[in-house]
């Protein structure tokens, strides 16, 4: 075989799907941390929809509620992209080992992409059933009403909300550890 001709080869999905699950598990606590940002945004944003679905308003017009759960949202995926970069910087060896491995930069991609993803699905499912089930507390005791298919359609709402949001975080970090020279990442000490 000529070395024109060897290229690199993806292992299987689950090969990357188990690596984004031992990245969380080693890093735990800063995932947790990140998770708990994300539920946060998310509780904030489905509170907001809860209320106005529930007729408690607060007396805030409608500019100011969306320009407070834009600011939430975006605080949110500044926090998932800084958690993301750093989980880059501190995986520079690991990066540089799979690449000379002979994994694709589509492969490492892959595995930031799952990683967030998992970590965007429990934050945000989190965040929406407890912001959805707060206010909905809050808005019942102040005479409102929520139709359970209304909640429901609020936590999915919310959940895919935040979802896409962590995803999208996970975007330019994913690039710059796929475009990452294997041989630099390997010398690289962090």
């Amino acid at each position: 075989m000529k070395p024109t001709e060897l290229k690199n080869i993806d292992p299987p999905f689950w090969v990357a799907w188990n690596q984004a699950k031992a990245s969380i598990r080693v890093r735990l606590l800063r995932q947790m941390i990140t998770s708990l940002g994300i539920a946060l945004g998310i509780a904030f944003f489905c509170s907001m929809q809860t209320i106005r679905y529930a007729g408690a308003g607060g007396g805030r017009s409608d500019d100011q509620m969306r320009w407070l759960v834009g600011t939430s949202l975006v605080m949110c995926l500044v926090g998932v992209t800084n958690s993301m970069l750093m989980s880059v910087t501190e995986r520079f060896r690991e990066i540089g080992t799979i690449k000379c491995l002979g994994a694709s930069d589509g492969f490492i991609v892959k595995v930031f992409f799952l990683e967030s993803l998992l970590l965007g699905v429990a934050g945000s499912l989190t965040g929406a059933l407890v912001g959805t089930g707060l206010m909905a507390l809050v808005g019942s005791a102040q005479g409102g009403h929520l139709t359970l298919m209304t909640a429901a359609g609020i936590i999915l709402v919310g959940a895919l909300v935040g979802t896409v949001m962590t995803v999208m975080a996970a975007i330019a970090p994913a690039i710059q550890a796929a475009r990452m020279p294997a041989a630099a990442a390997l010398r690289m000490d962090v």
